[in-house]
């Protein structure tokens, strides 16, 4: 799988994560190493059920 750039945001219950290049693939987590491997699940997951549906999957191009 590609890299694609994960945003951390410190919230008040946790983490929350979200890929830009991955629009509608959004995770959470009580801590920031949490919040990072349900972003990774969760993007795999979106990958998976874009191709799965036909749809292209966007290539990574955050920095």
């Amino acid at each position: 799988m590609s890299n694609y750039r994960i945003v951390l945001e410190r919230r008040s219950t946790g983490y929350s994560a979200y890929s830009p290049d991955l629009p509608g693939c959004a995770s959470t987590g009580a801590t920031r190493e949490k919040a990072e491997a349900n972003m990774r699940d969760a993007s795999e997951f979106h990958i998976d059920g874009l191709r799965e549906e036909g749809f292209p999957v966007p290539e990574p191009r955050a920095r």
